[in-house]
Protein backbone atom coordinates (compact mmCIF):
# COMPACT_ATOMS: atom_id res chain seq x y z
CA UNK A 1 0.00 0.00 0.00
CA UNK A 2 1.14 3.33 -0.86
CA UNK A 3 0.84 5.89 2.02
CA UNK A 4 -0.76 9.29 0.75
CA UNK A 5 0.34 12.72 2.86
CA UNK A 6 -3.06 15.21 2.85
CA UNK A 7 -1.55 18.59 3.10
CA UNK A 8 -3.60 20.47 5.19
CA UNK A 9 -5.39 22.96 4.01
CA UNK A 10 -4.53 26.28 4.37
CA UNK A 11 -5.76 28.78 7.27
CA UNK A 12 -8.05 31.22 5.43
CA UNK A 13 -6.98 35.00 5.87
CA UNK A 14 -9.52 36.93 8.26
CA UNK A 15 -11.87 39.42 6.90
CA UNK A 16 -10.01 43.02 6.68
CA UNK A 17 -12.01 44.72 9.00
CA UNK A 18 -12.71 48.85 8.10
CA UNK A 19 -11.23 51.48 10.11
CA UNK A 20 -12.58 54.94 10.83
CA UNK A 21 -9.71 56.16 8.82
CA UNK A 22 -10.02 53.55 5.76
CA UNK A 23 -13.93 53.94 5.97
CA UNK A 24 -12.75 57.85 4.61
CA UNK A 25 -9.92 56.75 2.24
CA UNK A 26 -10.65 53.10 0.10
CA UNK A 27 -10.02 53.73 -3.78
CA UNK A 28 -12.21 54.10 -6.53
CA UNK A 29 -11.43 54.03 -10.10
CA UNK A 30 -12.22 57.90 -11.27
CA UNK A 31 -9.07 59.75 -11.35
CA UNK A 32 -9.41 62.85 -8.69
CA UNK A 33 -13.29 62.14 -7.61
CA UNK A 34 -13.00 62.15 -3.21
CA UNK A 35 -15.29 60.48 -1.15
CA UNK A 36 -16.83 64.77 -0.87
CA UNK A 37 -17.92 64.09 -4.37
CA UNK A 38 -19.93 60.75 -3.94
CA UNK A 39 -21.46 61.81 -0.76
CA UNK A 40 -24.49 63.43 -2.27
CA UNK A 41 -24.66 60.81 -4.57
CA UNK A 42 -24.78 57.95 -1.74
CA UNK A 43 -27.58 60.36 0.17
CA UNK A 44 -29.96 60.40 -3.24
CA UNK A 45 -29.01 56.53 -3.75
CA UNK A 46 -30.27 56.35 0.08
CA UNK A 47 -33.08 58.30 -0.32
CA UNK A 48 -34.31 56.27 -3.30
CA UNK A 49 -34.16 53.04 -1.17
CA UNK A 50 -35.94 54.64 1.63
CA UNK A 51 -38.45 55.32 -0.73
CA UNK A 52 -38.71 51.87 -2.00
CA UNK A 53 -38.69 50.43 1.18
CA UNK A 54 -41.87 52.64 1.93
CA UNK A 55 -43.52 51.71 -1.42
CA UNK A 56 -42.86 47.88 -0.83
CA UNK A 57 -44.77 48.12 2.45
CA UNK A 58 -47.97 50.11 1.07
CA UNK A 59 -47.63 47.41 -2.40
CA UNK A 60 -48.29 44.62 0.38
CA UNK A 61 -51.10 46.36 2.07
CA UNK A 62 -52.59 46.68 -1.61
CA UNK A 63 -51.68 43.08 -2.63
CA UNK A 64 -53.28 41.60 0.48
CA UNK A 65 -56.58 43.51 0.32
CA UNK A 66 -57.17 41.60 -3.38
CA UNK A 67 -57.40 38.09 -0.23
CA UNK A 68 -60.06 40.57 1.59
CA UNK A 69 -56.94 41.27 4.08
CA UNK A 70 -57.16 45.08 5.10
CA UNK A 71 -54.08 46.25 7.27
CA UNK A 72 -54.70 49.88 6.44
CA UNK A 73 -55.93 50.49 10.28
CA UNK A 74 -52.79 48.58 11.92
CA UNK A 75 -50.35 51.23 10.04
CA UNK A 76 -52.62 54.26 11.17
CA UNK A 77 -53.62 54.95 7.24
CA UNK A 78 -57.23 56.41 6.90
CA UNK A 79 -57.87 54.76 3.64
CA UNK A 80 -56.86 52.04 1.19
CA UNK A 81 -56.19 55.55 -0.94
CA UNK A 82 -53.86 57.13 0.89
CA UNK A 83 -51.50 54.21 0.85
CA UNK A 84 -52.18 53.76 -2.76
CA UNK A 85 -50.78 57.33 -3.35
CA UNK A 86 -47.92 56.66 -0.85
CA UNK A 87 -47.02 53.46 -3.24
CA UNK A 88 -47.63 55.41 -6.36
CA UNK A 89 -45.11 58.58 -4.97
CA UNK A 90 -42.34 56.49 -3.81
CA UNK A 91 -42.02 53.84 -6.44
CA UNK A 92 -42.83 55.92 -9.64
CA UNK A 93 -42.00 58.96 -8.16
CA UNK A 94 -38.84 59.21 -5.36
CA UNK A 95 -37.09 55.61 -5.66
CA UNK A 96 -36.54 56.16 -9.81
CA UNK A 97 -35.81 59.72 -9.66
CA UNK A 98 -32.90 59.90 -6.69
CA UNK A 99 -31.49 56.78 -8.24
CA UNK A 100 -31.40 58.07 -11.58
CA UNK A 101 -29.91 61.49 -9.96
CA UNK A 102 -27.33 59.37 -7.94
CA UNK A 103 -26.46 56.77 -10.68
CA UNK A 104 -26.07 58.66 -13.41
CA UNK A 105 -24.61 61.41 -12.06
CA UNK A 106 -21.64 58.74 -11.11
CA UNK A 107 -21.89 57.44 -15.11
CA UNK A 108 -20.81 60.79 -15.87
CA UNK A 109 -17.91 61.37 -13.44
CA UNK A 110 -16.79 57.67 -14.97
CA UNK A 111 -16.87 58.73 -18.09
CA UNK A 112 -15.02 62.13 -18.40
CA UNK A 113 -12.45 60.62 -15.58
CA UNK A 114 -13.46 63.54 -13.56
CA UNK A 115 -15.38 64.92 -10.50
CA UNK A 116 -18.39 66.48 -11.76
CA UNK A 117 -18.21 70.24 -12.42
CA UNK A 118 -19.49 71.54 -9.21
CA UNK A 119 -19.83 70.01 -5.67
CA UNK A 120 -22.45 72.65 -4.73
CA UNK A 121 -24.50 71.78 -7.37
CA UNK A 122 -24.56 68.46 -6.59
CA UNK A 123 -25.06 68.82 -2.98
CA UNK A 124 -28.25 71.43 -3.68
CA UNK A 125 -29.58 68.75 -6.30
CA UNK A 126 -29.45 66.08 -2.87
CA UNK A 127 -31.29 69.06 -0.63
CA UNK A 128 -33.83 70.02 -2.87
CA UNK A 129 -34.43 66.24 -3.46
CA UNK A 130 -34.66 65.31 0.49
CA UNK A 131 -36.65 68.57 1.09
CA UNK A 132 -39.41 67.78 -1.53
CA UNK A 133 -39.47 64.08 -0.33
CA UNK A 134 -39.94 65.18 3.49
CA UNK A 135 -42.91 67.76 2.45
CA UNK A 136 -44.59 65.46 0.15
CA UNK A 137 -44.50 62.33 2.70
CA UNK A 138 -45.78 65.05 5.26
CA UNK A 139 -48.77 65.73 3.17
CA UNK A 140 -49.64 62.32 2.40
CA UNK A 141 -48.85 60.95 5.69
CA UNK A 142 -51.13 63.77 7.19
CA UNK A 143 -53.89 62.80 4.64
CA UNK A 144 -53.75 66.04 2.81
CA UNK A 145 -52.82 64.51 -0.33
CA UNK A 146 -54.63 61.48 -1.12
CA UNK A 147 -54.61 61.98 -4.90
CA UNK A 148 -52.56 58.95 -5.87
CA UNK A 149 -49.27 59.86 -8.17
CA UNK A 150 -50.92 61.39 -10.82
CA UNK A 151 -52.79 63.81 -8.66
CA UNK A 152 -55.49 64.22 -11.27
CA UNK A 153 -57.76 67.50 -10.91
CA UNK A 154 -60.10 68.14 -9.17
CA UNK A 155 -59.03 65.79 -6.25
CA UNK A 156 -57.09 68.61 -4.63
CA UNK A 157 -54.08 68.39 -2.37
CA UNK A 158 -52.56 70.47 0.43
CA UNK A 159 -49.92 73.06 -0.77
CA UNK A 160 -47.07 71.51 0.38
CA UNK A 161 -47.03 68.40 -1.70
CA UNK A 162 -47.02 70.64 -4.91
CA UNK A 163 -44.08 72.31 -3.54
CA UNK A 164 -42.41 68.83 -2.57
CA UNK A 165 -43.16 67.83 -6.68
CA UNK A 166 -41.70 70.89 -8.15
CA UNK A 167 -38.49 70.42 -5.35
CA UNK A 168 -38.16 66.85 -6.56
CA UNK A 169 -38.08 67.77 -9.90
CA UNK A 170 -35.68 71.11 -9.91
CA UNK A 171 -32.93 68.50 -8.02
CA UNK A 172 -33.07 66.36 -11.82
CA UNK A 173 -32.93 69.82 -13.38
CA UNK A 174 -29.86 70.78 -11.00
CA UNK A 175 -28.07 67.75 -12.39
CA UNK A 176 -29.01 68.64 -15.62
CA UNK A 177 -27.23 72.12 -15.17
CA UNK A 178 -24.02 69.66 -13.87
CA UNK A 179 -24.01 67.57 -16.46
CA UNK A 180 -23.85 70.14 -18.97
CA UNK A 181 -20.86 72.37 -16.92
CA UNK A 182 -18.62 69.09 -16.87
CA UNK A 183 -19.42 68.62 -20.70
CA UNK A 184 -18.08 71.72 -21.50
CA UNK A 185 -15.48 71.99 -19.08
CA UNK A 186 -14.25 68.37 -20.93
CA UNK A 187 -14.48 70.09 -23.88
CA UNK A 188 -12.12 72.45 -23.64
CA UNK A 189 -9.57 69.74 -23.19
CA UNK A 190 -10.73 67.47 -25.54
CA UNK A 191 -12.56 69.96 -28.36
CA UNK A 192 -12.11 67.08 -31.28
CA UNK A 193 -13.04 63.78 -29.42
CA UNK A 194 -16.31 62.60 -29.20
CA UNK A 195 -18.00 62.42 -26.50
CA UNK A 196 -18.05 59.25 -24.50
CA UNK A 197 -20.60 57.19 -24.43
CA UNK A 198 -21.74 57.15 -20.85
CA UNK A 199 -21.47 60.49 -20.61
CA UNK A 200 -23.86 60.77 -24.15
CA UNK A 201 -26.54 58.63 -22.80
CA UNK A 202 -26.44 60.19 -19.14
CA UNK A 203 -26.76 63.74 -20.80
CA UNK A 204 -29.06 62.63 -23.08
CA UNK A 205 -31.19 61.10 -20.98
CA UNK A 206 -31.58 64.35 -18.76
CA UNK A 207 -32.47 66.42 -21.66
CA UNK A 208 -34.86 64.71 -23.11
CA UNK A 209 -36.38 64.23 -19.34
CA UNK A 210 -36.25 67.88 -18.67
CA UNK A 211 -37.93 69.07 -21.76
CA UNK A 212 -40.62 66.04 -20.78
CA UNK A 213 -40.93 67.75 -17.28
CA UNK A 214 -41.95 70.99 -18.71
CA UNK A 215 -45.90 69.70 -18.52
CA UNK A 216 -45.77 68.95 -15.28
CA UNK A 217 -43.70 72.07 -14.31
CA UNK A 218 -46.71 74.22 -16.17
CA UNK A 219 -49.63 71.98 -14.38
CA UNK A 220 -48.29 72.06 -11.12
CA UNK A 221 -46.65 76.09 -11.42
CA UNK A 222 -49.38 77.89 -13.19
CA UNK A 223 -52.60 75.43 -12.45
CA UNK A 224 -52.42 73.30 -9.21
CA UNK A 225 -50.36 75.43 -7.30
CA UNK A 226 -52.05 78.63 -7.65
CA UNK A 227 -55.73 76.62 -7.15
CA UNK A 228 -54.39 74.74 -3.79
CA UNK A 229 -53.74 78.24 -2.14
CA UNK A 230 -56.76 79.44 -3.11
CA UNK A 231 -55.49 82.26 -5.90
CA UNK A 232 -57.38 80.30 -8.68
CA UNK A 233 -61.16 79.19 -7.54
CA UNK A 234 -61.18 76.09 -10.69
CA UNK A 235 -59.22 74.29 -12.83
CA UNK A 236 -59.75 72.10 -16.31
CA UNK A 237 -59.30 68.37 -14.84
CA UNK A 238 -58.86 67.87 -18.91
CA UNK A 239 -56.51 70.62 -19.75
CA UNK A 240 -54.25 69.99 -16.65
CA UNK A 241 -54.54 66.07 -17.42
CA UNK A 242 -52.76 66.86 -21.43
CA UNK A 243 -50.42 68.83 -19.69
CA UNK A 244 -49.87 65.92 -17.30
CA UNK A 245 -49.43 62.83 -19.62
CA UNK A 246 -47.16 64.94 -21.31
CA UNK A 247 -44.82 64.09 -19.06
CA UNK A 248 -46.48 61.06 -18.06
CA UNK A 249 -45.19 58.82 -20.42
CA UNK A 250 -41.93 60.06 -21.14
CA UNK A 251 -41.28 59.46 -17.56
CA UNK A 252 -41.22 56.03 -18.59
CA UNK A 253 -38.21 56.52 -20.02
CA UNK A 254 -36.36 57.98 -17.72
CA UNK A 255 -37.00 55.62 -15.45
CA UNK A 256 -35.86 53.22 -18.47
CA UNK A 257 -32.98 55.16 -19.66
CA UNK A 258 -30.36 55.03 -16.67
CA UNK A 259 -31.07 50.95 -16.76
CA UNK A 260 -30.46 50.70 -20.30
CA UNK A 261 -27.48 52.78 -19.52
CA UNK A 262 -26.46 49.23 -17.51
CA UNK A 263 -27.62 47.20 -19.69
CA UNK A 264 -26.00 48.79 -22.81
CA UNK A 265 -22.47 49.22 -21.13
CA UNK A 266 -22.15 47.73 -17.77
CA UNK A 267 -23.40 44.39 -18.09
CA UNK A 268 -21.68 43.38 -20.25
CA UNK A 269 -18.50 44.15 -18.79
CA UNK A 270 -19.83 42.21 -15.60
CA UNK A 271 -19.96 39.22 -17.78
CA UNK A 272 -16.96 39.74 -19.33
CA UNK A 273 -18.69 40.75 -22.64
CA UNK A 274 -18.49 43.66 -24.88
CA UNK A 275 -20.45 46.86 -26.28
CA UNK A 276 -21.97 45.44 -29.78
CA UNK A 277 -21.95 49.08 -31.34
CA UNK A 278 -21.11 52.63 -30.01
CA UNK A 279 -23.62 54.47 -32.81
CA UNK A 280 -26.32 52.23 -32.26
CA UNK A 281 -26.24 52.70 -28.70
CA UNK A 282 -26.22 56.65 -28.74
CA UNK A 283 -29.25 56.27 -32.03
CA UNK A 284 -31.40 54.30 -29.43
CA UNK A 285 -31.16 56.91 -27.01
CA UNK A 286 -31.51 59.97 -29.47
CA UNK A 287 -34.83 57.82 -30.27
CA UNK A 288 -36.15 57.84 -27.15
CA UNK A 289 -35.75 61.93 -26.80
CA UNK A 290 -37.15 62.74 -30.11
CA UNK A 291 -40.45 60.84 -29.36
CA UNK A 292 -41.20 62.27 -26.67
CA UNK A 293 -44.84 63.57 -27.23
CA UNK A 294 -46.09 60.00 -27.14
CA UNK A 295 -48.51 60.58 -23.55
CA UNK A 296 -51.94 61.24 -25.11
CA UNK A 297 -52.21 57.41 -25.46
CA UNK A 298 -53.20 57.42 -21.93
CA UNK A 299 -56.06 59.54 -23.22
CA UNK A 300 -58.17 57.08 -26.04
CA UNK A 301 -60.68 57.73 -24.29
CA UNK A 302 -60.94 60.53 -23.03
CA UNK A 303 -63.60 63.52 -24.72
CA UNK A 304 -62.19 66.95 -25.78
CA UNK A 305 -58.76 65.16 -28.24
CA UNK A 306 -59.79 64.83 -31.82
CA UNK A 307 -59.44 61.80 -33.12
CA UNK A 308 -56.81 63.10 -35.53
CA UNK A 309 -54.52 63.88 -32.23
CA UNK A 310 -54.90 60.26 -30.81
CA UNK A 311 -54.17 58.23 -34.10
CA UNK A 312 -51.01 60.54 -33.98
CA UNK A 313 -50.38 59.08 -30.93
CA UNK A 314 -50.76 56.02 -31.69
CA UNK A 315 -48.20 55.66 -34.13
CA UNK A 316 -45.42 57.56 -32.60
CA UNK A 317 -46.53 55.13 -29.64
CA UNK A 318 -45.64 52.39 -31.96
CA UNK A 319 -42.33 54.02 -32.89
CA UNK A 320 -41.17 54.12 -29.85
CA UNK A 321 -41.30 50.19 -29.50
CA UNK A 322 -38.31 50.61 -31.98
CA UNK A 323 -35.62 51.60 -29.58
CA UNK A 324 -36.80 48.72 -27.56
CA UNK A 325 -36.65 46.10 -30.04
CA UNK A 326 -33.11 47.66 -30.68
CA UNK A 327 -31.90 47.37 -27.11
CA UNK A 328 -33.54 43.88 -27.14
CA UNK A 329 -30.56 42.54 -29.89
CA UNK A 330 -27.75 44.89 -28.88
CA UNK A 331 -27.66 43.36 -25.20
CA UNK A 332 -28.46 39.94 -26.10
CA UNK A 333 -25.52 40.36 -28.86
CA UNK A 334 -23.05 41.85 -25.92
CA UNK A 335 -24.06 39.38 -23.52
CA UNK A 336 -23.70 36.19 -25.69
CA UNK A 337 -20.14 37.73 -26.67
CA UNK A 338 -19.60 37.53 -22.76
CA UNK A 339 -21.00 34.24 -22.26
CA UNK A 340 -19.64 32.65 -25.30
CA UNK A 341 -15.28 34.01 -24.04
CA UNK A 342 -16.75 32.16 -21.21
CA UNK A 343 -16.83 28.76 -22.82
CA UNK A 344 -20.61 29.05 -24.00
CA UNK A 345 -22.30 26.74 -26.86
CA UNK A 346 -25.22 26.29 -28.86
CA UNK A 347 -28.02 28.15 -30.04
CA UNK A 348 -29.19 29.65 -26.33
CA UNK A 349 -26.86 26.96 -24.24
CA UNK A 350 -24.68 30.09 -23.79
CA UNK A 351 -27.20 31.76 -21.86
CA UNK A 352 -25.79 28.93 -18.59
CA UNK A 353 -22.47 30.25 -18.94
CA UNK A 354 -23.17 33.82 -17.95
CA UNK A 355 -22.53 34.42 -14.50
CA UNK A 356 -25.50 33.69 -12.98
CA UNK A 357 -24.40 33.77 -9.33
CA UNK A 358 -23.89 37.15 -9.31
CA UNK A 359 -26.62 39.16 -7.78
CA UNK A 360 -25.75 42.13 -9.70
CA UNK A 361 -25.77 40.42 -13.02
CA UNK A 362 -28.72 37.74 -12.12
CA UNK A 363 -31.10 40.25 -11.18
CA UNK A 364 -30.66 42.48 -14.08
CA UNK A 365 -30.45 39.11 -16.56
CA UNK A 366 -34.04 38.59 -15.08
CA UNK A 367 -35.01 42.20 -15.03
CA UNK A 368 -34.31 41.95 -18.83
CA UNK A 369 -35.92 38.42 -19.76
CA UNK A 370 -39.49 39.63 -17.52
CA UNK A 371 -38.85 43.05 -19.30
CA UNK A 372 -39.68 41.52 -22.50
CA UNK A 373 -43.43 40.33 -21.28
CA UNK A 374 -43.59 44.54 -20.72
CA UNK A 375 -42.75 45.51 -23.73
CA UNK A 376 -45.27 42.64 -25.30
CA UNK A 377 -48.40 43.99 -23.15
CA UNK A 378 -47.66 47.91 -23.90
CA UNK A 379 -48.21 47.25 -27.38
CA UNK A 380 -52.34 46.76 -26.20
CA UNK A 381 -52.06 49.76 -24.23
CA UNK A 382 -50.66 50.87 -26.98
CA UNK A 383 -53.57 50.07 -29.57
CA UNK A 384 -56.37 52.63 -30.32
CA UNK A 385 -58.55 49.65 -30.38
CA UNK A 386 -57.36 47.14 -28.22
CA UNK A 387 -56.85 49.73 -25.46
CA UNK A 388 -60.52 50.03 -25.09
CA UNK A 389 -60.56 46.53 -23.70
CA UNK A 390 -57.92 46.73 -20.55
CA UNK A 391 -57.93 50.68 -20.36
CA UNK A 392 -58.77 51.90 -16.82
CA UNK A 393 -58.40 48.25 -16.09
CA UNK A 394 -55.87 46.26 -13.37
CA UNK A 395 -54.07 45.12 -16.88
CA UNK A 396 -52.40 48.41 -16.73
CA UNK A 397 -50.34 47.89 -13.13
CA UNK A 398 -49.94 44.62 -14.62
CA UNK A 399 -48.28 46.11 -17.57
CA UNK A 400 -45.96 48.66 -15.54
CA UNK A 401 -45.17 46.02 -13.13
CA UNK A 402 -43.03 44.66 -15.66
CA UNK A 403 -41.90 47.64 -16.70
CA UNK A 404 -40.86 49.97 -13.51
CA UNK A 405 -41.70 47.35 -11.10
CA UNK A 406 -39.21 44.83 -12.73
CA UNK A 407 -36.83 46.15 -15.66
CA UNK A 408 -36.63 49.44 -13.35
CA UNK A 409 -36.69 48.03 -9.53
CA UNK A 410 -35.22 44.59 -9.98
CA UNK A 411 -32.32 45.92 -12.15
CA UNK A 412 -31.88 48.94 -9.23
CA UNK A 413 -31.38 46.59 -6.75
CA UNK A 414 -29.08 44.45 -8.68
CA UNK A 415 -27.02 47.32 -9.52
CA UNK A 416 -27.12 48.16 -5.79
CA UNK A 417 -25.31 45.06 -5.01
CA UNK A 418 -22.27 46.27 -6.93
CA UNK A 419 -23.18 50.53 -6.19
CA UNK A 420 -23.17 50.54 -2.38
CA UNK A 421 -20.08 48.96 -2.01
CA UNK A 422 -18.11 51.12 -4.28
CA UNK A 423 -19.81 54.23 -1.92
CA UNK A 424 -19.22 52.86 1.20
CA UNK A 425 -15.99 51.14 0.73
CA UNK A 426 -17.66 47.64 2.41
CA UNK A 427 -18.01 44.20 0.99
CA UNK A 428 -21.46 42.85 0.11
CA UNK A 429 -22.97 41.45 3.00
CA UNK A 430 -24.22 37.60 2.45
CA UNK A 431 -24.04 37.13 -1.87
CA UNK A 432 -25.48 33.95 -1.91
CA UNK A 433 -28.78 35.71 0.07
CA UNK A 434 -28.77 38.57 -2.38
CA UNK A 435 -28.73 35.86 -5.58
CA UNK A 436 -31.99 34.07 -3.81
CA UNK A 437 -33.50 37.90 -3.18
CA UNK A 438 -33.43 38.69 -7.15
CA UNK A 439 -35.24 34.93 -7.93
CA UNK A 440 -37.80 35.50 -5.49
CA UNK A 441 -38.40 39.09 -6.52
CA UNK A 442 -38.95 38.26 -10.56
CA UNK A 443 -40.89 34.86 -9.22
CA UNK A 444 -43.44 37.04 -7.22
CA UNK A 445 -43.34 39.93 -9.61
CA UNK A 446 -45.04 37.56 -12.55
CA UNK A 447 -47.72 35.91 -10.29
CA UNK A 448 -48.42 39.27 -9.42
CA UNK A 449 -48.95 40.67 -12.86
CA UNK A 450 -50.36 37.62 -14.78
CA UNK A 451 -52.79 38.23 -12.06
CA UNK A 452 -53.67 41.60 -12.64
CA UNK A 453 -53.46 41.20 -16.26
CA UNK A 454 -55.66 38.66 -16.26
CA UNK A 455 -58.12 39.99 -13.68
CA UNK A 456 -58.02 43.75 -15.92
CA UNK A 457 -59.16 41.44 -19.07
CA UNK A 458 -61.96 39.88 -17.08
CA UNK A 459 -62.67 43.48 -16.01
CA UNK A 460 -61.24 44.07 -12.79
CA UNK A 461 -61.16 48.12 -12.44
CA UNK A 462 -57.71 49.47 -11.53
CA UNK A 463 -57.29 52.27 -8.43
CA UNK A 464 -59.98 50.56 -6.54
CA UNK A 465 -60.84 49.56 -3.05
CA UNK A 466 -62.31 45.86 -4.81
CA UNK A 467 -63.51 44.43 -1.26
CA UNK A 468 -65.61 47.13 -0.51
CA UNK A 469 -67.37 47.24 -4.22
CA UNK A 470 -70.78 47.09 -4.53
CA UNK A 471 -70.64 45.08 -7.58
CA UNK A 472 -67.85 42.25 -7.05
CA UNK A 473 -70.15 39.56 -5.92
CA UNK A 474 -71.53 39.96 -9.91
CA UNK A 475 -67.83 38.39 -11.21
CA UNK A 476 -65.87 35.34 -10.82
CA UNK A 477 -61.94 37.23 -9.80
CA UNK A 478 -61.42 34.61 -7.34
CA UNK A 479 -58.01 33.74 -8.96
CA UNK A 480 -57.20 36.83 -10.25
CA UNK A 481 -56.87 38.55 -6.66
CA UNK A 482 -55.84 35.17 -5.51
CA UNK A 483 -52.45 35.64 -7.67
CA UNK A 484 -52.15 38.86 -6.77
CA UNK A 485 -52.19 38.91 -3.31
CA UNK A 486 -49.43 35.77 -3.44
CA UNK A 487 -46.99 37.67 -5.78
CA UNK A 488 -47.57 40.77 -4.32
CA UNK A 489 -46.78 38.93 -0.92
CA UNK A 490 -43.54 37.42 -2.41
CA UNK A 491 -42.30 40.63 -3.53
CA UNK A 492 -42.54 42.09 -0.38
CA UNK A 493 -40.87 39.30 1.07
CA UNK A 494 -38.20 39.76 -1.53
CA UNK A 495 -38.14 43.56 -0.43
CA UNK A 496 -37.21 42.40 2.90
CA UNK A 497 -34.12 40.57 1.73
CA UNK A 498 -32.87 42.97 -0.42
CA UNK A 499 -32.90 45.44 3.18
CA UNK A 500 -31.29 42.69 4.78
CA UNK A 501 -28.29 42.66 2.34
CA UNK A 502 -28.49 46.25 2.01
CA UNK A 503 -28.03 47.03 5.80
CA UNK A 504 -25.85 44.29 6.23
CA UNK A 505 -23.34 45.95 3.80
CA UNK A 506 -24.02 49.33 5.02
CA UNK A 507 -23.45 48.71 8.67
CA UNK A 508 -20.77 46.31 8.10
CA UNK A 509 -17.25 46.28 8.97
CA UNK A 510 -15.56 44.26 6.06
CA UNK A 511 -13.92 46.37 4.24
CA UNK A 512 -12.78 45.82 0.72
CA UNK A 513 -9.69 44.84 -0.40
CA UNK A 514 -9.25 46.66 -4.15
CA UNK A 515 -10.04 49.56 -6.01
CA UNK A 516 -13.61 49.63 -6.43
CA UNK A 517 -14.14 49.96 -10.32
CA UNK A 518 -17.31 50.92 -12.72
CA UNK A 519 -18.06 47.62 -14.70
CA UNK A 520 -17.78 49.32 -17.68
CA UNK A 521 -17.25 47.49 -20.50
CA UNK A 522 -14.95 47.83 -23.43
CA UNK A 523 -16.68 48.69 -27.30
CA UNK A 524 -16.63 46.47 -31.05
CA UNK A 525 -17.72 49.18 -32.84
CA UNK A 526 -16.11 52.25 -30.88
CA UNK A 527 -16.82 56.02 -31.54
CA UNK A 528 -14.76 56.28 -34.57
CA UNK A 529 -17.31 54.42 -36.56
CA UNK A 530 -19.96 56.34 -35.69
CA UNK A 531 -21.61 59.35 -37.14
CA UNK A 532 -19.69 62.20 -36.15
CA UNK A 533 -23.73 64.36 -36.35
CA UNK A 534 -24.53 62.06 -33.43
CA UNK A 535 -22.73 63.98 -30.92
CA UNK A 536 -24.26 67.08 -32.34
CA UNK A 537 -26.85 67.37 -28.63
CA UNK A 538 -28.17 70.83 -29.70
CA UNK A 539 -29.31 70.19 -33.02
CA UNK A 540 -31.11 66.34 -31.42
CA UNK A 541 -32.59 68.73 -28.88
CA UNK A 542 -33.48 71.42 -31.42
CA UNK A 543 -35.58 69.06 -33.50
CA UNK A 544 -37.12 67.51 -30.29
CA UNK A 545 -38.94 70.75 -29.64
CA UNK A 546 -39.55 70.89 -33.21
CA UNK A 547 -41.47 67.98 -33.32
CA UNK A 548 -43.19 68.76 -29.49
CA UNK A 549 -44.65 71.83 -30.71
CA UNK A 550 -46.15 70.53 -33.75
CA UNK A 551 -47.80 67.44 -31.89
CA UNK A 552 -48.82 68.87 -28.66
CA UNK A 553 -49.93 71.89 -30.53
CA UNK A 554 -52.08 69.97 -32.86
CA UNK A 555 -53.80 68.57 -29.83
CA UNK A 556 -54.13 71.75 -28.02
CA UNK A 557 -55.21 73.54 -31.21
CA UNK A 558 -58.08 71.48 -31.32
CA UNK A 559 -58.71 71.88 -27.68
CA UNK A 560 -58.44 75.66 -26.98
CA UNK A 561 -60.08 77.12 -25.49
CA UNK A 562 -59.53 75.78 -21.77
CA UNK A 563 -62.56 75.89 -18.91
CA UNK A 564 -61.62 76.53 -16.06
CA UNK A 565 -64.72 74.95 -13.68
CA UNK A 566 -63.89 72.25 -10.90
CA UNK A 567 -63.34 73.75 -7.44
CA UNK A 568 -60.90 71.05 -5.65
CA UNK A 569 -62.16 68.23 -3.92
CA UNK A 570 -60.94 65.52 -1.21
CA UNK A 571 -62.60 62.49 -1.18
CA UNK A 572 -60.68 60.44 1.50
Amino acid sequence: MTATIETPSPTPEPEPVVTPAQARTWQIDIPGVTQADLSPLKWQLYLALLAFGIGALMGLLQALERANINLYDEVRLQSYYQGLTLHGVAMVLVFTFCFANSFLSLMTMKAYGRPLKSRLISQASTWSATIGVALALWAILANKATVLFTFYAPLQATPAFYVGAVLLVISTWLVLVNMIWTLADWRKDHPKDRIPLLAYASIISYIMWFLASLGIAVEVLFYLLPWSLGWRDQVDPQFTRVLFWFTGHPIVYFWLMPIYVSWYMLLPGQVGGKIFSDGLTRIVFVAFMLLIPVGAHHQFTDPGIPFSSKSLQWLLTFAIFYPSVVTLFSVVASLESGARARGGKGLIAWIGKLPWGDPAVAGQLLAGIIFMGGGASGLVNASLTANLVVHNTSFIPGHFHLTVGTAVALSIMAISYWLIPYFTGKRLYNRPLAVVQVWTWAIGVSIFSRGQMAGGIEGVPRRTLIQEATYKDNFNWALSHALTAIGGTIMFIAAVMFFVVVFGTIFSNRAVTTVQKVPLAPIINGPRDTWAIMDRIGMWTLITIVGIVIVLGELIFHYWPIWPVSPGIQLW
